[in-house]
């Protein structure tokens, strides 16, 4: 088990969104979040107060979390340096990179010689199987994006939390590293090997009561070369009933693709229902999912009626004016 509290470390990340990893903790598990630990040239900033690896374990922090989801999880020689002390201040650490902290021979042998532990948290621990496409019991949800880092997994927290308080029966199903360290448990879908995603989903959302809900965090987007793929297993090996179809409007390209432009919301909505409907025929696009954190209220609020009127679907920033319209569209289906 990975110890908390958490000190956050955000490293040199060049803007807030890289550091979406810590963003999360920070939004979902405030209570795990003692401090943050940035390097010189850091553009990311959680709001919370900025410790040296000493502070931190002064005020309790247990594992330094790398909260940095760089493009290629690559860990490099400026933040081994800070790993190296934190594991000789007596922190733990803990990743979802790509780049394994139990590859990296120097920081095993001074965690050997510590006595901390090395948590990858993107490592798959089940023999997964192949997927069948045999329909489940239960109702499934998934999140689908015009791009990766829209808010899919924020939208399906935000879900949850609100059919939670409902009294509905909902589980969140996590996908990536972030939800991973939130909740504590999932499926590290982008490192399963290819085959076998369908089928690890599959296994994420077993049979269930005919009212329970599984809330599947979406990865990636269709319309992103990079990261299509696992988008594809999520809308096969989930099988999903429905669909939220989430986007940021204040983007001009895809995310670490300067000469792609995002999809219109429209472009989303049917190819993700297309494919769906190949593993449910069922399936249906139930509202949208709109990151307006970049915006003005007034802007906002503006562009999500004209979203609703233009789909003629329910569409909130769920994280900032509630989910409600969703989960009521949720409610119907049950």
């Amino acid at each position: 088990m990975i110890q908390t509290p958490y000190l956050l470390f955000l490293g040199d990340a060049p803007d807030q969104l890289a550091a979406k990893v810590a963003q999360g903790i920070k939004d979902w598990r405030p209570e795990n979040a003692v401090g943050q630990f940035r390097m010189e040239g850091c553009k990311a900033d959680m709001g919370l107060a900025d410790m040296s690896l000493k502070e931190a374990k002064a005020a309790g922090a247990k594992t330094l979390v790398i909260g940095v989801a760089n493009r290629g999880g690559i860990i490099s020689q400026e933040w081994k340096k800070v790993l190296v002390m934190a594991l000789e201040e007596g922190f733990d650490l803990a990743s979802g990179l790509h780049n394994l902290l139990r590859e990296e021979a120097d920081l095993v042998a001074v965690a050997e010689a510590t006595g901390q532990q090395l948590h990858d948290v993107r490592i798959p621990d089940v023999d997964y199987p192949i997927a069948n496409g045999i329909k489940r019991k239960g109702k499934r949800v998934l999140a689908v994006g015009t791009d990766c880092s829209v808010g899919k997994m924020y939208a399906a927290l935000c879900l949850d939390k609100a059919m939670q308080e409902r009294g509905l029966k909902a589980t969140f199903r996590a996908t990536g590293q972030t939800g991973i360290l939130i909740t504590g448990g999932g499926v590290p879908l982008d490192a399963v090997i290819a085959d076998f995603m369908a089928g690890s989903v599959e296994w994420l959302t077993p049979d269930n009561d005919d009212d329970h809900w599984d809330i599947i965090e979406g990865q990636g987007s269709l319309f992103h070369v990079s990261y299509s793929g696992v988008t594809m297993a999520l809308i096969h090996g989930g099988q999903p009933d429905a669909l939220v179809v989430c986007h940021e409007p204040t983007r001009d390209h895809m995310r670490g693709l300067p000469g792609y432009s995002l999809p219109s919301i429209k472009q989303v909505e049917d190819m993700a229902l297309t494919l769906a409907q190949v593993a449910n025929p069922n399936c249906k696009v139930i509202g949208y999912a709109i990151n307006t954190q970049h915006m003005p209220e007034a802007d906002a609020k503006a562009y999500l009626a004209e979203v609703e009127a233009k789909h003629g679907k329910p569409a909130t920033d769920p994280y900032r004016f509630g989910s409600d319209a969703l989960v009521d569209a949720l409610a119907d289906m049950t």
